[in-house]
Parts: structure tokens; sequence; C-alpha cells
């Protein structure tokens, strides 16, 4: 079953459960998916990993959001945006273990011959066309700049 199927179907089931705040959280996965499907030069049909990276962008943007709302005092807010992440976050697949991230990224840096700080634009390419949507690049940047030594 494709994303935009499983989205429909959650909908119903949160319509049918008069669950607004779920509702709510699945209407704006359903809109981006929409939009990013109909943007100028887009084709009709969109790829898994362009669905992961339009639902990260979802979760970033709300725990950014939230964040805001938080340094503002505003937990009412807040709390409805990290409420919204984790559902989108059901969505997602799951986070890669922290010993396969850095075997990968090991393998890059193996890859690309990095020896310094000053390679890791090089090791990130290649570790995040591996990695695309199994784990975030924070993340990934984190364990590289470690292992080549800062």
């Amino acid at each position: 079953m494709s994303l935009e199927e499983t989205i429909n179907n959650e909908v119903k089931t949160a319509m049918l459960a008069r669950d607004k705040d779920k509702l709510e959280a699945l209407r704006a996965i359903k809109s981006a998916l929409l939009l990013a499907k109909t943007e100028k030069g887009s084709s009709t049909e969109m790829g898994e990993e362009t669905e992961i990276k339009i639902l990260q962008k979802l979760v970033k943007q709300r725990r950014e959001t939230a964040d805001i709302y938080l340094s503002q005092n505003r937990n009412d807010l807040a709390d409805i945006e990290l409420f919204q992440a984790n559902i989108i976050q059901e969505f997602l697949p799951k986070a890669m273990p922290d010993d396969e991230l850095e075997a990968i990224i090991k393998a890059a840096i193996a890859e690309t011959g990095a020896a310094s700080i000053k390679d890791m634009g090089k090791v990130m390419g290649v570790a995040t066309k591996q990695l695309a949507g199994r784990a975030d690049n924070a993340r990934v940047s984190v364990v590289v700049k470690r292992l080549l030594g800062i």
C-alpha cells in the first residue's frame, strides 16, 4: 500500500473516531503530498524517497515551530505542534541504529579517502546518498565530525 493510500485510510479512521488533532496532522501530510505532486515540473508518480523527504520536512517544521512556541512560553501551541510531529513521524521509516549508521559512515570515509575535517563535504555527499530517508542529516553530520576527529 502506498503512503498516499495509507494516509487516506488513516484520515477516514480519524474522521470516524472524531479525532480532530490527528485529523489535522494527517491532512497536513495529504496536503503536502498533493502540493508536491502538482508542482510544476514534477511527475505524477512520486518515489518513496521523495515522500520521505516531504515527511521529514514536515516533522522538522513542526519541531522548529514548537521550539519557538516554547521559547515564548506558549506551551499550549507547542504541544499541538509536537503532537502533529509525532503523528507524522509514525509514517517515516524507523531511525537507523547508531552502530549501523557509524559503519556506513566509516565506509563512506574509506571510499572518499577523507583524512580531516576539510573532507567532510565529500563524506557527507556520499553518506547522505546512501542514507537517504534512513537517518537525519544533522545526526549524520555529528557522527562524521566525531569520526574525522573534531
